[in-house]
């Protein structure tokens, strides 16, 4: 039997209040502490370690506990992630009509035929190292998380970004073909479809 706890059953669980924020205020900082990584361990410490030293049971123990081992994290992280916000206030007083138009065309248009091609581009170099023909999936496919064929094996094309942000609700059963961007082009690491 499999149970989803969600973080707010979780939270209350516990008996930890949930702080309140207006709408969309947590997605911006968010997205501004990743971009100032400012909960980084060299911020922060390594939080999954510091929890298994952590001799206590409550979050009552915790803060003090974490605090004293890192007396400064929090009020340096606020400050990376509070000039990253200023950054986005400003950067998002610079945003037009015409803006928001061209960055729609490059990613509907633009992105999404190179990122079309691309996989297409590594299926084919595959197919040709197997010597084996490829072809791109359609969209019953797709749904299952299937990029192409090389051969009669389907695969599916990630960054290798992917292997420490893989979802862990996310399954796909079939062989990945990693990729890392570099300089001038990509390096395409195809050692699960060459087993």
């Amino acid at each position: 039997m499999k149970i989803k706890l969600t973080n707010e059953q979780i939270r209350a669980a516990l008996e930890i209040p949930s702080p309140s924020f207006p709408k969309y205020v947590t997605q911006i900082i968010n997205l501004a502490n990743q971009n100032a990584q400012g909960t980084r361990p060299k911020v922060v410490g390594q939080l999954s370690e510091l929890i298994q030293e952590f001799p206590g049971k409550t979050i009552d123990e915790w803060e003090p506990w974490y605090l004293q081992k890192h007396p400064d994290a929090i009020k340096n992280a606020r400050k990376k992630i509070l000039a990253m916000v200023e950054n986005l206030k400003s950067a998002a007083n610079k945003i037009d009509e015409n803006m928001i138009s061209e960055w729609a065309k490059d990613l509907v248009i633009v992105k999404t035929f190179l990122g079309l091609k691309f996989q297409e581009a590594v299926l084919k170099k595959a197919a040709e190292i197997k010597g084996v023909d490829y072809r791109l999936s359609d969209n019953t496919d797709e749904s299952k998380g299937i990029d192409g064929y090389v051969g009669d094996i389907p695969v599916s094309i990630k960054p290798d970004t992917y292997k420490t942000k893989r979802s862990l609700s996310e399954t796909i059963n079939v062989k990945i073909i990693y990729y890392k961007k570099v300089k001038n082009g990509i390096e395409v690491d195809y050692s699960e479809v060459f087993k």
